[in-house]
């Protein structure tokens, strides 16, 4: 929603600006089909170039996280508490035996069944999953450190991937400004094959080469750019509720009491997403 209208204030700000000021949106929108067939075409061909295409999935994933913003939202960090501190209970007392079930096979899971969002992100599952498979078959000989360690690793493995969308939208941005000379220079080199025309068809080509400048500049700083910064908040907005997931399970594995577990994993959540203190243990009691 904000990315809308953002988008619409610059568009009404920049070009209205332009009329307020005396001049002629003609020019802009006779030159504007050519010149961002240059610039887009150079750009698409570059991103198609540098990048597999996983990678263009990802990248169209990333544009989606523009206007989508993070998957989580407050409800998911509560529940995704309530899911871990119940395994981490079980585990503690009832033992391996009884916690296996769920790990070895969460979609088949009571537990797990109660979060069918959080069971759908299949690296918050294989997190979870994994991690307490270890300490099932080390028998609890298992140093919390080490398996911190383990879970940190797993963390900045997924956020290097998950991030590179808002990277790639990053690096289109910066080459924006860098094209649209490209498509400058070609309106010179048209120009001055006609140097003998009038000159007012002269001041009208030149103008419309200088539109190729502009436009690479404004989606550069006014589209992309935001674009990037937006999906990159988006991104580590989301990656926060498996740092959520770890600190329960090494907290938990530290042997420090669980009210203590799940505040220290609630008050490290972000404001805006972060559950108050009678939902997280009002909620524990009835469970």
């Amino acid at each position: 929603m904000f990315a809308a209208v953002g988008i619409v204030v610059l568009l009404v700000l920049v070009f209205g600006g332009f009329i307020f000021s005396g001049g002629s949106i003609g020019v802009i929108l006779h030159a504007l089909p050519v010149e961002l067939t240059i610039i887009g075409g150079a750009a698409i061909g570059a991103t198609i170039t540098g990048n597999s295409g996983a990678e263009l999935k990802a990248l169209l994933g990333g544009f989606g996280k523009v206007f989508k913003g993070a998957k989580y939202k407050k409800q998911d960090f509560l529940d995704v508490i309530f899911l871990v501190s119940k395994l981490m209970k079980m585990l503690r007392t009832d033992g391996p035996v009884a916690v296996e079930p769920h790990i070895e096979d969460p979609k088949s899971s009571a537990i797990f069944a109660e979060y069918p969002k959080l069971l759908k992100d299949e690296v918050l599952v294989h997190l979870i999953c994994d991690t307490l498979r270890l300490v099932v078959v080390s028998s609890g000989t298992l140093d919390p450190r080490a398996v911190e360690d383990v879970m940190d690793n797993a963390i900045k493995t997924h956020q290097h991937h998950a991030i590179a969308p808002a990277n790639n939208l990053q690096t289109l941005a910066d080459a924006l400004p860098a094209l649209g000379i490209v498509a400058a220079v070609l309106g010179v080199v048209k120009t001055m094959a006609s140097i003998d025309k009038p000159p007012e068809i002269l001041g009208e080509m030149i103008g419309s080469a200088l539109v190729g400048t502009f436009l690479g500049v404004l989606l550069a700083y006014g589209f992309v750019g935001p674009f990037a910064n937006r999906a990159k908040n988006a991104i580590e907005g989301d990656m926060a509720i498996y740092h959520v997931v770890k600190q329960i399970i090494i907290a938990s594995l530290h042997g420090h009491p669980l009210p203590l577990v799940i505040e220290a994993a609630r008050s490290g959540i972000a404001h805006s997403n972060q559950p108050a203190f009678a939902d997280v243990f009002d909620g524990m009691r009835g469970r």
